[in-house]
């Protein structure tokens, strides 16, 4: 029974990789449908006037992946940030900074998942409104993969669209250490990892890149 709510001790306890293996831990509870019993009153009423969650994780919007259940985790765990196709912009990377500089997080993970629809709009190249400068941030993730794989370059090739969900997490990573001088040196340190994986919504599965 989960029921005693993250202090700052132990948040503060907590390393980097052991963050990562308790989330890939809860993973596996979810995979193998075993998820912890939580006491929800108990851990609101231990939160209200505080929180000290042990990672934020960058995900896409997709109903299909919520976060906290295929982790695991519960109130006061985890930070979510969440955009279509799990890109980093401005906002996101305050969110990650204020999680990790000042709220004491130890691991960013960058969540992708199978078969992401703002992925496969951007292999497709579509056009639409907010969308069309929101699909810009995949784009180079398009650019990489089309140099990497054979077929058709659209949505239509399932290869193509993995390789880019693939490829999108990590140019995500690669921007968030370029972009945010406060991340990169808190990794730099080894206070805290970015890491990222792709969530498979056929099996529940999440595969670390």
């Amino acid at each position: 029974m989960k029921n005693t709510a993250i202090t700052k001790d132990v948040q503060s306890a907590y390393t980097p990789q052991s963050v990562l293996e308790d989330l890939i831990a809860g993973n596996n509870r979810f995979v193998n449908n075993n998820n912890q019993e939580v006491d929800n009153a108990s851990l609101i009423s231990q939160t209200t006037t505080g929180q000290f969650p042990k990672a934020v994780v960058l995900s896409c919007i997709d109903s299909r992946v919520p976060v906290e259940t295929v982790f695991d985790q519960a109130i006061g765990d985890i930070f979510v940030a969440r955009v279509a196709g799990n890109f980093e912009n401005v906002d996101i990377l305050g969110s990650l900074e204020y999680s990790c500089k000042v709220a004491g997080s130890k691991l960013i993970l960058v969540l992708g998942h199978e078969s992401c629809g703002a992925v496969k709009a951007a292999c497709d190249g579509v056009e639409l409104g907010n969308i069309t400068a929101m699909l810009g941030n995949i784009l180079p993730a398009v650019k990489r993969s089309s140099e990497e794989v054979d077929g058709e370059l659209n949505s239509s090739n399932s290869e193509f669209v993995s390789k880019t969900v693939e490829n999108n997490v990590k140019f995500t990573i690669d921007r968030i250490r370029e972009r945010s001088p406060i991340l990169k040196e808190m990794e730099e340190a080894g206070e805290i990892q970015i890491v990222g994986g792709v969530y498979m919504l056929s099996t529940g599965k999440v595969e670390m890149l």
